[in-house]
């Protein structure tokens, strides 16, 4: 395939963003992967460690629709580099200051709100130098430098802290995000022409439009117990296979907690593209509630079931991880492809809005349950799950019966 040199300068900007994706996003999940051994050090319970896991969505939750907005009248490379510095401060504060729950809350909060400025943000920016037919690969080429991060943050985080120290894993996920910072600021040009302000900033907060589209929103219902389901198996996964390796005396060394949850995310990536794919082929609603349909029959058993065998743990867990993040760069493409050019920045800000406010419920969800339930044990964890697959039908019926449209390009579109 031959390119002329505006496709080469933007294939160049989609490849940059996403290796500065990977650099900040590295240390994104190094708490939840370090979880067990920081709850016993610090003495949390079940909901502490949940809140700790949450605030971080929690915080991305109210961040997200401010920042992600200003992108249809600021520069989205000057909202980007305000997040990148946010995770800057959060991983070295957490690294440096955390001595248990209320200064990790803080420090994770400041992360969030970094995460809120550079994850849709970065999409943003290149949804503005795409056309509407390379959307959806362009999306799913940047869920997927996030989610080869997010994959190898567990073992990463592991690793470090295996050899020199939790601490020093956070300062360095602070200099990978600093990194980042510094290319960005280089490489990425800032936009040639400037943005027309029409409007006044009270018409640019105004969301019922976006509200409005139905077909947008159909794809956000989703896209938030998507997030809610990743969240807990990201926030839990390690300390569920903590526990069922303990409970059954299975302790396997090879395949450790944080290396399974590794696999699975990095599986999991390879998913997202690929459904992405599927979705382009064979329809969008038709992926979208497949995947939903087998999440919801996996999730009613894999706790109850899981809790006996560390290798049968670990077989469900990869199945769902396929399927959860099977439709994750279907969900957010079909979102940013529906919405009205104009109203894009909205419409990515009401989306991740929606998302993270799952993605804030799912860890808490399991870590109250837990407590609910009496502690960890078969029978509360496979109520913890079943809980996210009730949510999981809802959302699916939601979803069913709003129809949403299917993107230019795909199947039936």
């Amino acid at each position: 395939m031959n390119y002329n040199s505006t496709d080469r300068d933007k294939i160049g900007l989609v490849i940059i963003m996403c290796f500065a994706q990977v650099l900040v996003q590295i240390g994104a999940f190094f708490w939840p992967a370090l979880l067990p051994d920081l709850m016993q050090l610090w003495k949390l319970s079940n909901s502490e460690a949940g809140w700790v896991t949450a605030v971080f969505y929690g915080a991305y939750l109210v961040s997200v629709p401010i920042l992600v907005t200003l992108t249809d009248r600021l520069d989205p490379k000057s909202v980007y580099l305000f997040g990148v510095s946010a995770v800057i401060a959060g991983h070295l504060g957490f690294g440096l200051y955390a001595d248990g729950f209320w200064s990790a809350i803080c420090a994770r909060t400041l992360t969030g709100v970094g995460w809120a400025g550079t994850y849709m943000t970065g999409l943003k920016l290149l949804a503005d130098h795409v056309d509407a037919r390379t959307l959806s690969r362009a999306t799913a080429g940047h869920a997927a430098s996030i989610g080869a991060a997010g994959a190898f943050s567990f073992a990463t985080g592991d690793l470090i802290a295996l050899f020199a120290g939790w601490q020093t894993a956070f300062i360095i996920a602070s200099a990978s995000a600093l990194v980042a910072l510094i290319v960005v600021i280089l490489i990425v040009p800032f936009r040639s022409k400037p943005i027309t302000n029409s409007g006044n900033a009270r018409k640019l907060y105004d969301f019922r439009p976006v509200l409005k589209n139905r077909s947008a929103m159909a794809y956000s219902i989703a896209y938030a117990i998507h997030t809610l389901e990743m969240s807990a198996i990201r926030g839990w996964a390690v300390a569920f296979l903590s526990y069922v390796a303990i409970s059954t005396g299975d302790d396997n060394q090879f395949l450790s907690p944080a290396i399974v949850v590794t696999t699975l995310g990095l599986i999991g990536t390879v998913a997202s593209v690929s459904g992405n794919e599927i979705a382009i082929r064979f329809g969008r609603r038709k992926l979208i509630m497949a995947a939903m349909l087998a999440s919801i029959a996996i999730a009613a058993g894999i706790g109850f079931i899981g809790s006996m065998s560390y290798t049968l743990a670990t077989m469900l867990l990869a199945v769902y991880g396929i399927v959860i993040w099977l439709d994750s760069s279907s969900l957010t493409a079909g979102s940013a492809g529906t919405a009205d050019p104009s109203r894009r920045g909205q419409t990515l800000a009401v989306h991740s809005m929606m998302g993270y406010t799952g993605g804030f419920i799912g860890p808490l969800l399991i870590g109250w349950t837990l407590d609910l339930a009496g502690g960890m044990s078969g029978n509360s964890w496979g109520i913890a799950f079943m809980t996210i697959a009730a949510l999981t039908t809802i959302a699916l019926i939601i979803f069913w019966r709003l129809r949403p449209r299917e993107l230019e390009g795909d199947k039936h579109s």
